[in-house]
């Protein structure tokens, strides 16, 4: 490009071509290959999971998580081959209102277990999904900043995608995939508090629940059904001014426990207190949990509900089963779409399409 200001009459003064604009695409990706992922056998995931293989952990994970049906059925041929090898951990779930500090207290309490005897700890944490995009951020492990940098700490968030409970869809096949990569001691925290939390208590042997000063009297504590399940009850954020609102609301939630009836572990949940950020009273709070434990395999409920779970989740399966079935089956996307519009148009109700719907699908 030729600048008139380099013409002789301007004395003196000289103006130089520009740089040309380069590409904002980095040169060197073309010379990057992108490597295939191996595809893995399930001699491969059995293997390396019991050997502990942190990687093949994960995509085994990743797999009881897929929605494929060629992937469910590999998944499922992993879990069953892995069941020999579990039932040999802990497992605490964690639930409690938003903002009761669940990741703060499972970092501190994974710190603690880890350097009180545990060998190897899981953290199932499950992120609540969009309603919109089913989208989830997956963030835990940038407020669990001690266990994240933990070589012996498994921390694996999932995107509940709407599932009951808070609880992700595979989180019970994943325990067991965990237990038999040598996980000791598992932690699932679900996504908050509520009448369908209850999920989670279906599949751990101590089911504690965060509270905070203020989040209610005791009568409000008795609508949450969530307070039956409990095992134990924590008030956290106990510390500086808070500390007399936090034992206030440990009195009000004890006179609240009296009201129901002695649970089947023949144990009163108790209350206690804590500061999760200040590391103040965890050693009273896994004292009530070890002793719990301790407890209820000496009177022969550990067992019992362990059994109990397993048979409430062999009708969840089918449950699962018989939704996934009916909604894969063939040509049923075209009749949904056809009644769905004849329900719009007032034409049939809801409940007669449903009826109809189900009556093509048996017949199918």
């Amino acid at each position: 490009m030729e600048h008139p200001e380099n013409d002789k009459a301007y004395k003196g003064l000289k103006v130089n071509d520009g740089v040309e604009k380069l590409s904002s695409i980095n040169p060197y990706l073309a010379l990057k290959k992108r490597r295939k992922a191996v595809q893995l056998t399930v001699d491969d995931y059995v293997n390396g999971i019991l050997r502990g293989d942190v990687t093949i952990l994960s995509r085994a994970v990743t797999l009881v998580e897929s929605l494929l049906p060629q992937h469910q059925a590999i998944a499922q041929e992993v879990v069953e081959r892995c069941l020999p090898y579990s039932g040999k951990s802990v497992r605490i779930g964690i639930t409690g209102v938003p903002g009761a500090g669940k990741s703060t207290s499972i970092d501190a309490f994974g710190m603690h277990v880890l350097a009180n005897g545990a060998r190897k700890l899981a953290v199932l944490a499950v992120d609540p999904s969009s309603e919109r995009s089913k989208g989830s951020i997956l963030g835990d492990k940038t407020r669990m900043e001690r266990l994240s940098a933990h070589p012996n700490a498994f921390i694996r968030p999932s995107a509940s995608a709407g599932s009951l409970g808070g609880v992700a869809r595979k989180t019970r096949e994943t325990i067991v995939l965990c237990e038999a990569a040598g996980y000791d001691t598992i932690f699932v925290e679900t996504v908050g508090v509520g009448q369908s939390e209850t999920a989670v208590y279906s599949m751990v042997d101590f089911f504690l629940l965060l509270q905070i000063a203020g989040a209610g009297d005791e009568l409000q504590g008795i609508k949450r059904g969530i307070m039956e399940m409990a095992d134990g009850i924590v008030i956290n954020k106990a510390d500086g001014d808070n500390v007399e609102e936090a034992r206030r609301a440990a009195a009000h939630y004890r006179n609240a426990l009296k009201l129901f009836p002695m649970p089947m572990s023949g144990i009163r949940p108790q209350v206690l207190t804590y500061s999760g950020f200040y590391n103040i009273g965890i050693k009273e709070v896994w004292d009530m949990i070890y002793g719990f434990i301790d407890a209820v395999k000496k009177n022969g409920t550990f067992d019992a509900r362990r059994h109990h779970q397993a048979k409430y989740w062999m009708y969840e399966t089918i449950n699962e089963q018989l939704r996934s079935r009916f909604y894969n089956a063939e040509g049923m996307e075209q009749l949904l779409t056809e009644y769905e519009q004849s329900v719009q148009d007032g034409k049939i109700t809801s409940f007669a399409a449903a009826a109809k719907l189900l009556d093509i699908f048996n017949k199918m």
